[in-house]
């Protein structure tokens, strides 16, 4: 193992190799027509979200999913480092981090700079979630809605 590899966790490790395909499979897509990348990426997420290994991370994801493709059909289901996410324009627009992932206390449900967020000179860009609960619904919704506008 090169020192560089001494320096990241087995998890972060494996989030990079995950990056990485998920990279690969991004160029692949560019050939495709966007139904075919619509049902590939589905086929994705669903796949990511099947193999987590905590069943509160699995149920989490997946409502994220439903809420997600609800307020924003638009967005395309896809993987980012291996975690459920959705995108626009062939880039990523939102993500959940699920606690497994990386041992963490809290999944995390964040957007990246392509996301239609800024509020002035500072603005969130990732909650911590434990649950999907009615409140964070509608905080969710209206976060993703404006994001993806």
């Amino acid at each position: 193992m090169a020192d560089d590899e001494k320096n990241f966790s087995t998890e972060e490790r494996e989030a990079m190799k995950e990056a990485a395909a998920d990279k690969r499979k991004s160029r692949s897509r560019a050939r495709k027509t966007p139904e075919d990348v619509r049902a590939e990426g589905l086929a994705d997420l669903e796949a990511a979200i099947a193999k987590l290994p905590d069943a509160g991370d699995r149920e989490l994801s997946a409502a994220l999913h439903d809420l997600v493709s609800e307020v924003a059909p638009e967005l395309v289901p896809r993987t980012y480092y291996g975690m459920p996410a959705w995108g626009k324009d062939g880039k990523v627009l939102c993500f959940f981090q699920p606690a497994s992932k990386f041992k963490a206390r809290y999944g995390t449900f964040g957007f990246e700079p392509i996301s239609n967020l800024d509020d002035g000179t500072m603005w969130p860009t990732a909650y911590a979630l434990l649950d999907l609960s009615a409140g964070n619904r509608t905080l969710l919704s209206e976060r993703i809605r404006l994001a993806a506008s």
